[in-house]
């Protein structure tokens, strides 16, 4: 598609629709319409993600209108679908009102700047009423879609639009003078996960509220591709500021002093007047909360972000952050450390009888690609090209997996903290290692890490020294208070603590307590499918990998295969009996299988978020007899991640194989019967 291609043809506008009762109804009306048109490859492809984006949050807003939106690998041009309904449909607004405009907004997976900004442009329209009685007043498709273009592309209009034209393509509207100027000045951001509508309504909203207010709002739209920023001029001569996001804000440290409302993307939609009022407020507050030096959360916190969010739950989300950036290191170094096997034989990661290093670490420091080594010491199974090639990528893998922990600790501490926690939990991983205290440590010394330097953050001090806060005060006074305690309080007892436990996985390892290790494993893979227990699961394994023994190895595969069981289970489920699924759900089946054979259990997913009282029991119990199998069989896995795509690393293949198809079994049978229970009743 162009930029002379116009978004919305009239084939993709449809007047007095009778879509059906649901929003699930009309979501897959306009997608067939969409089809329809031309613009996607599977109606029921982009449905079920139109679908998927509406469950994480109603897009229905103020005004009878619904904007369902997503990107899909099934959308063929970026498009936009209307309906106008001849009988509104509840879409979630927080005003209660039934939806009768409805924008379907179709995003393909690598939209780029230009069509993002098109749809930035749309969102901002919806905040307006003329725009929107205008296409209440249309009478035809065609004049819906001259409207529509008229907001959004102007420029292919016979002569232009002179409104539409003097619409904003999705910059910050006050940022070259201001939008209702006025003395008083509000700058902010917006964003919203799928960065397309909220974010640029929640902007178009704000600054319509300080036009009526007769002064100047400027948002920041943080949304999908380029960000058009804000005037640093402008921020410079803010008295407030208005987060309105549900991604962390970027850049900030751009706002730091300034008195700040702080609070999710919908509440700006819903509520803008409001929100510029309290920001007015909140100018002459001593009181009111403020952004702090070096970016992170505002002290005093935000509505969203801290007084909404219990301790434990805001926690638990900096420990998933810490773990979703130590995934790559582990993966990385976990696969390279396989084909280092591989290619070398698993003797070069030992040190031979007499030898002051083991065998990799040896061929790599005294050979070269040019001078490749004969038969080494120790290595007796490989030698020349092979053998230097499996001792550098064994290198190289260890190398990735000696950050797992600083990472952990260094990413939990930045979920707590923002950026000036990363430093300091970088140190105490490091610190965690060096006291042999392992994960455990860097966990705790993560979290401390993080709360110290959060708190040190939220103090008010002189303007002359908010600048050396983020960079010196901050990482050197946390690093200094966490890593003493570490040391000398916290840093023996915590080794015991991790020896304890890798003595205790050992014994579980063997005999019939290695079975009921496999069964707990393998209902934790499978409860969440993703989610904080399915990631604890897997921290716990991978984290073992680092200690390179064979219950360490087994642990590995038994959650490697657990978890492959759910997508591919609910795959073999819809081929089999396919009327007992939706069309959407059919469709997501064909694709599942490959996601669960890569050890990608998210696949289950929709499956689970459309019917969890039959989906989830049955993955677990899959789960279960996958991972007791696994571990009765001592299968083990050298890689972290791939699923089968990585049986060079596994070993016992074949009992590897054996445990996923019995759990697959298991959860298909069982899926098939509570689903044709249902399906009687």
């Amino acid at each position: 598609m162009t930029e002379n291609t116009p978004l919305i043809i009239p084939d993709l506008v449809v007047l007095d629709a009778q879509a059906g009762p649901s929003k699930e109804d009309v979501i897959e009306f306009l997608a067939a319409t969409v089809a329809g048109a031309g613009r996607a490859s599977s109606p029921d492809g982009l449905a079920s993600d139109a679908k998927a984006r509406e469950a994480t949050a109603p897009t229905g807003i103020p005004g009878g209108i619904a904007i369902p939106h997503c990107r899909s690998p099934h959308v063929l041009a970026p498009s936009l679908g209307f309906a106008r309904l001849a009988e509104p449909v509840d879409f979630g607004a927080a005003d209660g009102r039934a939806a009768d405009l409805i924008f379907m907004i179709a995003a393909p997976d690598g939209a780029d700047d230009f069509h993002l900004q098109l749809l930035a442009k749309l969102a901002r329209g919806l905040m307006q009423a003329e725009f929107t009685e205008a296409l209440r007043q249309a009478r035809s498709p065609e004049e819906v879609a001259r409207i529509v273009t008229g907001q959004v592309q102007p420029e292919l209009l016979d002569g232009g639009d002179a409104t539409a034209a003097a619409a904003d393509d999705g910059a910050p509207a006050a940022a070259e003078g201001g939008a209702g100027g006025g003395d008083v000045v509000i700058v902010g951001v917006s964003s919203c996960p799928t960065g397309i509508a909220h974010t640029f309504m929640a902007a178009e909203a704000l600054e319509q509220a300080g036009k009526d207010r007769g002064i100047t709002v400027a948002i920041e739209g943080q949304g999908s591709g380029r960000i058009d920023a804000l005037d640093p001029a402008l921020v410079a001569r803010a008295d407030a500021v208005i987060f309105a996001h549900d991604l962390p804000v970027k850049g900030r440290e751009r706002f730091a002093g300034k008195p700040v409302i702080d609070v999710g993307v919908k509440a700006a939609v819903n509520d803008a007047g409001g929100l510029v009022e309290r920001a007015l407020a909140a100018i002459d507050d001593p009181a009111a909360p403020r952004v702090p030096a070096g970016g992170a959360q505002a002290e005093g916190g935000s509505e969203d972000e801290e007084e909404s969010v219990h301790w434990a739950r805001r926690l638990q989300r900096a420990v998933m952050t810490g773990v979703s950036y130590m995934i790559p290191f582990v993966a990385a170094g976990g696969l390279l450390i396989a084909l280092g096997f591989l290619f070398g034989g698993y003797d070069i990661a030992l040190t031979p009888e007499g030898a002051d290093k083991p065998v990799a670490e040896a061929v790599t420091h005294d050979y070269t690609l040019w001078n490749l080594p004969g038969t080494v010491p120790g290595a007796e199974h490989s030698s020349g090209l092979m053998l230097y090639l499996g001792s550098v990528f064994l290198v190289l893998g260890q190398a990735a997996m000696g950050f797992l922990v600083p990472a952990l600790a260094g990413y939990i501490a930045f979920g707590l903290a923002g950026r000036p926690g990363i430093a300091p939990g970088f140190a105490m991983g490091a610190v965690a290692l060096s006291v042999d205290s392992g994960f455990i440590g860097g966990l705790v010394g993560g979290i401390l890490a993080g709360y110290v330097a959060a708190w040190l953050t939220g103090l008010r001090v002189p303007q002359w020294l908010r600048g050396l806060m983020p960079v010196v005060i901050i990482p050197l006074g946390t690093t200094l208070a966490v890593g003493s305690v570490m040391y000398m309080l916290l840093g023996k007892p915590l080794a015991s603590l991790m020896a304890g436990l890798q003595d205790g996985l050992t014994s579980m390892s063997e005999g019939g307590s290695a079975v009921l290790l496999g069964v707990i494993l393998g209902l934790m893979m499978c409860f969440d499918l993703g989610g904080p227990v399915n990631k604890a699961a897997y921290l716990f394994a991978t984290a073992g990998l680092a200690a390179a023994t064979t219950a360490s190895f087994e642990v590995m595969a038994a959650v490697m295969a657990a978890g492959m069981v759910p997508p591919l289970a609910v795959s073999v489920a819809t081929f089999l009996r396919p009327r007992l699924f939706t069309k959407a759900e059919v469709e997501n089946g064909r694709s599942a299988w490959l996601l669960g054979l890569s050890f990608i259990s998210e696949g289950a997913i929709p499956f689970a978020a459309a019917d969890p009282l039959r989906i989830i029991p049955a993955t677990m119990a899959g789960g279960a007899v996958t991972g007791a199998l696994s571990m009765a069989l001592h299968v083990g896995s050298r890689a972290p991640h791939g699923g089968v795509f990585v049986a060079f690393a596994i070993t016992n293949v074949i009992g590897f194989l054996a445990a996923i198809l019995a759990g697959v079994a298991v959860t298909a049978v069982l899926v098939i019967l509570l689903k044709s229970r249902a399906h009687k009743a």
